[in-house]
């Protein structure tokens, strides 16, 4: 299979803590984006693989941000300027040296108003994977919208569909996400999802992990991978089951491995790679991807990831 990754959602203005402490204590901070849609584009374009997003962004310095961030990592950017709303932004406090906060300011954002005629339908028709999230779809009634019109349009066109759970209880203070989740389950090809998402979903919330893949699958994904962080990947590809072990590392900052792993597995199946290969970089690049700071600043390249193996802390 050769072509390009098309995904779409919100993307936010992200402002983070380079110190430990509450954000009404701490003085510095850094600059920067992140949303899981545009990371997984940035991961696999890193990756070998083209990649096109679709966005909306404010008419603000901060859309601006985005824009230029993810064009500058070769990403084929299609953004809309909503000139009635801001782009959204994120606070990240580092609390102590191993917990993260996370603040989202996006109601009523620029994102949040995506609409499915802001989608291309003739980019989606002739993508190798769309990929979406469940964010896209739990951030408004429109958003939610355009999540079905892409996965339909490039269901009639025979493109593989992919959907990483991603569940953000920040958007779920009312309301059950397991049905909204489950109908998406059903329209996908590829489906990826924490244990704990994967029990939002398959019924049987207390069965064992390989348990809960083999209901996932059997709403109708042929590929299911459940993200175990640490502890790897589990799931069922092809009707057989599979069980993959993580890296052991000295873990930086998590925050965008899983991304990272997805990236990983869709960029090495656009390539035409096999089920041991994109399960390979999958959890090369997921365990790559903790061992620096950022949403997506440590997303590997391929020639990035001998250094999981280095012996030597130089290389010269």
């Amino acid at each position: 299979m050769t072509g390009y990754l098309y995904t779409f959602g919100e993307t936010m203005a992200l402002y983070r803590t380079t110190e430990s402490g509450g954000l009404e204590t701490v003085t510095d901070a850094k600059l920067g984006i992140g949303g899981a849609d545009s990371n997984v584009a940035i991961g696999a374009r890193r990756l070998g693989v083209d990649a096109k997003w679709t966005g909306r962004v404010g008419d603000d310095s901060l859309g601006l941000r985005i824009v230029r961030e993810l064009r500058a990592e070769g990403v084929d950017v299609h953004a809309i300027v909503d000139r009635e709303a801001p782009t959204g932004l994120m606070l990240k406090e580092k609390r102590t040296a191993d917990s993260t906060r996370v603040y989202f300011y996006r109601r009523d954002s620029a994102g949040s108003r995506l609409t499915e005629d802001d989608l291309d339908e003739d980019l989606i028709r002739g993508a190798a994977v769309l990929h979406v999230t469940g964010i896209t779809a739990s951030l408004s009634p429109t958003a939610e919208r355009a999540v079905f019109a892409a996965i339909e349009t490039a269901r009639a066109a025979g493109v593989t569909v992919s959907c990483d759970v991603n569940h953000r209880a920040s958007l779920w203070r009312t309301g059950d996400p397991g049905g909204l989740y489950r109908r998406i389950a059903t329209m996908t090809d590829v489906l990826f999802a924490g244990d704990d998402e994967a029990r939002l979903i398959a019924p049987g919330a207390d069965s064992p992990v390989s348990d809960l893949a083999e209901r996932l699958s059997e709403l109708g994904p042929s590929e299911v991978i459940v993200k175990l962080g640490a502890e790897g990947s589990t799931g069922v590809i092809g009707g057989e089951p599979f069980s993959r072990p993580a890296h052991r590392i000295r873990v930086v900052d998590s925050v965008g491995a899983g991304d990272a792993f997805v990236a990983g597995y869709l960029a090495a199946r656009i390539a035409g790679e096999g089920i041991a290969q994109r399960l390979g970089l999958a959890t090369d690049a997921g365990a790559f991807a903790c061992l620096g700071p950022g949403d997506w600043e440590s997303l590997p390249r391929r020639e990035d990831l001998r250094l999981l193996s280095a012996s030597e802390p130089v290389v010269r």
